[in-house]
């Protein structure tokens, strides 16, 4: 088994972010923030679980709805303090919930545009 990257918890008070990719498509799906907990049990299951910030807990993505994020693959960035999933969908794919496929649906214009 490949040796694991220790990854930097440190940086944002004991959470990285976590953006999710749709693995077919490239689409990004979402974004969520892991503490060590939950990077063990998304690493354990093969599920994406998040750390509630809200809730102050753990948080499986599709744990209610279905629509549960499968991970075809898991990659941090250059400084260890980020994580990259690429995934399938289980259920109906609609991962946000306002029922999109996507969570980044809000267009914000720039002074290019």
């Amino acid at each position: 088994m490949p040796l694991l990257p220790t990854l930097d918890f440190d940086k944002m008070g004991g959470l990285v972010p976590g953006i999710v990719q749709h693995a077919e498509t490239g689409e990004v799906l979402m974004l969520g923030f892991l503490n060590q907990e939950s990077y063990a049990h998304t690493l354990s299951t093969g599920f994406v679980t998040f750390f509630s910030r809200t809730r102050n807990k753990l948080w499986m993505k599709g744990e209610t709805s279905g629509n549960r994020l499968r991970i075809v693959s898991t990659s941090t960035d250059c400084d260890t303090d980020a994580l990259l999933f690429r995934v399938t969908v289980d259920g109906d794919g609609l991962v946000c919930h306002e029922g999109t496929v996507s969570c980044f649906t809000k267009t914000i214009g720039t002074a290019q545009e």
